[in-house]
């Protein structure tokens, strides 16, 4: 096994409910990270109360509230790992993720990273093998997947939603491409009491003639808004 070390990034916003779930699951791994890093972006649900048992075997770093970019970007600045990997707080891994994406990333130099399926609730997501053009048409790689330290561009924190789209799109312009494990390697917890990192809408809501309609929800509108600025920016 290589000695490339992996840095497990959490970025946690009121996430008392869930991190704990998150954590274990990241302890529980067949391979050891070499650091977790959690970083506390201004919670006020007790968050800090919940990390207490954890504080022999985390980093936390607490700030004022920046947003999920800032805050991620906070964790990765932190971090030595030659590999790193972002877990929202309400990701669940299964025990041999880690151990099968660094295996993965070691055995394929030309790729800067590794990605897999996952579930949400009921919903099952088993994303697709790495292709540039369906990537520049859709995004379809979650936020967790583990990156190498020296392609990762840093989330641009001027882009509010479609986040993870536009580091993978990045990425890409700078030539890195990534590689998929075709498998369910974790889950997202639902925590309806909140709106956290992880958000994840139907298909089908983005099929609705919106503009047609002469509605549509607030949030609905800022991920059209959001595309529309990534689209420009990397040229779609």
């Amino acid at each position: 096994m290589s000695k490339n070390t992996i840095s497990v990034i959490i970025p946690a916003y009121q996430h008392a409910k869930t991190i704990a779930a998150c954590l274990d699951s990241i302890l529980a791994q067949t391979i050891d990270p070499d650091e977790i890093i959690v970083v506390n972006d201004g919670s006020t649900d007790g968050l800090e109360q919940v990390l207490k048992p954890y504080q022999n075997r985390i980093r936390l770093i607490t700030q004022a509230n920046r947003g999920s970019n800032p805050t991620r970007n906070r964790g990765f600045n932190e971090s030595t790992g030659d590999y790193i990997i972002f877990c929202d707080a309400d990701v669940v891994m299964q025990p041999d993720m880690l151990e099968k994406m660094k295996d993965l990333l070691d055995a394929h130099p030309e790729v800067s990273y590794v990605y897999c399926g996952f579930r949400y609730g009921w919903k099952s997501f088993a994303s697709f093998p790495f292709n540039e053009a369906r990537l520049r048409r859709m995004n379809f790689i979650h936020t967790t997947a583990l990156v190498r330290r020296q392609h990762f561009p840093g989330f641009d924190e001027e882009i509010k939603r479609l986040q993870d789209w536009d580091v993978w799109l990045t990425m890409l312009d700078q030539g890195y491409i990534g590689i998929l494990i075709d498998e369910q390697l974790f889950y997202v917890q639902e925590d309806h009491s909140r709106q956290g990192i992880s958000q994840w809408r139907p298909a089908f809501m983005y099929s609705i003639p919106w503009r047609k309609i002469g509605w549509m929800p607030k949030s609905m509108k800022k991920y059209f808004d959001a595309r529309r600025v990534i689209a420009e920016k990397h040229q779609l």
